[in-house]
């Protein structure tokens, strides 16, 4: 019997995404440019996302534990909650005196909400579907995160540039109290695991037990999470820190070209969603590595573009075809390591392997902040001093990781 992809929980959790994700994208966009014009310093900006990003990290492999031993339904409604809440009292006391400390907290906040959401919507997935609809699930998940990208920063862009700030943020505070009441209304069967021991001999249980399993039982795993942390490092680098400071300070362009930058890159998110729904059965695995080389190579036109003497419009073109480029093929990328991971994994382990996974890539988050918004503050004059050698090293390093891909097709293909 094939099991239908859009079942009732299936399309709540999509429902409760796609408000929630609009929340947060339009959320981000507003602080990220008011940051910016507030200091004028990519390195400054980066700092700050860096920072907030750093209980996601340690806090991460706690959600993957509650996420398997709570009701999953319960811990999304009860986060959603307290994000609505915490934007909400955010805006209420932010104020020109306060106005960096308040937005560091909350971003700590939203980290650390964030390090429990994370693997416990990914743990849902492989809940409500099964086989093949797993990685098509992802897809429509990405689909729909991409779509958020698209509509939010348009209409983000437009309303922080006609109100201000507080507006947007009021805005997100609704979007997140929509995704808790659509989350209420998801059934999942829930038993209560068996518990030995105190509250931190679990704790130490359950994280042996995940570490073993990536690191000695399906080390495959942990592979291609060091190949997403790679990938992560270079493209989210370029995008978080470089795109915004590309557009709005090397360029000199305004807001609303941020955002339809931000539009676009969510355009391409969503074809390369529905690329990977539509290469399920097609792709082969060890095609990952030329996918993977292929972000490197659509980074190289936009370092070329800053050597070229055309204006800064032809220059914002150019670099938006290439970082389009770029998202196509990291959505197909990261759905199909997600996707793989998620069909190697037990239901018991599932949100703490999923933690993991977001603990690793994002481990080198941070760093690949830091660095490129140093890099894009020295490198001002010379951006192309960036991106070319950016594109040169991960076309490299996909193209050298072929081997694995062939190996890992190859267990794939003796498991099925």
């Amino acid at each position: 019997m094939i099991q239908k992809l859009f079942t009732r929980n299936f399309r709540l959790l999509i429902l409760g995404q796609l408000t929630s994700l609009f929340g947060n994208f339009i959320l981000k966009l507003a602080l990220s440019m008011y940051v910016l014009e507030v200091t004028g310093s990519a390195a400054i900006f980066a700092g700050i996302l860096s920072i907030a990003t750093i209980p996601t990290i340690f806090l991460s492999p706690l959600g993957g534990i509650l996420a398997d031993r709570a009701n999953r339904r319960n811990i999304m409604v009860a986060l959603d909650t307290l994000t609505g809440i915490s934007v909400l009292s955010t805006t209420l006391l932010l104020s020109t005196k306060n106005d960096m400390v308040m937005i560091s907290i909350l971003l700590i906040i939203l980290s650390i909400l964030g390090a429990f959401e994370t693997p416990t919507v990914q743990a849902c997935i492989p809940t409500m579907l099964e086989g093949e609809n797993i990685m098509k699930g992802n897809a429509v998940v990405n689909q729909v995160a991409s779509l958020s990208y698209l509509i939010a920063p348009m209409l983000g862009g437009v309303l922080y540039a006609t109100f201000g700030l507080k507006p947007v943020m009021y805005a997100s505070v609704c979007c997140f109290f929509f995704t808790a009441l659509f989350e209420c209304f998801i059934k999942l069967s829930y038993q209560l695991p068996q518990s030995k021991g105190r509250v931190l001999s679990v704790i130490k249980e359950d994280f042996i037990s995940s570490m073993q399993y990536i690191s000695k039982e399906q080390t495959s795993i942990s592979k291609m999470l060091f190949l997403t942390a790679f990938s992560r490092f270079f493209v989210m680098g370029i995008t978080i820190v470089g795109l915004p400071y590309i557009v709005r300070t090397i360029l000199g362009l305004n807001a609303q070209y941020y955002g339809a930058a931000e539009s676009a890159l969510a355009i391409a998110t969503i074809l390369g969603s529905i690329a990977a729904g539509l290469l399920t059965e097609k792709l082969k695995i060890h095609k990952l590595s030329l996918i993977l080389a292929s972000l490197g190579i659509f980074i190289i036109p936009a370092g070329i573009a800053f050597l070229l003497p055309v204006s800064p419009v032809i220059k914002y073109v150019i670099s938006i075809v290439s970082f389009c480029g770029m998202q196509i093929f990291i959505s197909i990328f990261s759905i199909f390591a997600v996707s793989l991971i998620q069909q190697r994994t037990p239901n018991y382990l599932i949100g703490k392997v999923m933690a993991y996974t977001s603990t690793i890539t994002l481990c080198v988050q941070p760093i690949g902040q830091i660095i490129y918004g140093f890099l894009f503050d020295k490198f001002s004059h010379a951006i192309y001093f960036v991106l070319l050698p950016t594109g040169i090293i991960v076309c490299a390093v996909g193209l050298s990781a072929i081997g694995f891909f062939r190996r890992m097709e190859s267990e794939q293909s003796e498991v099925v």
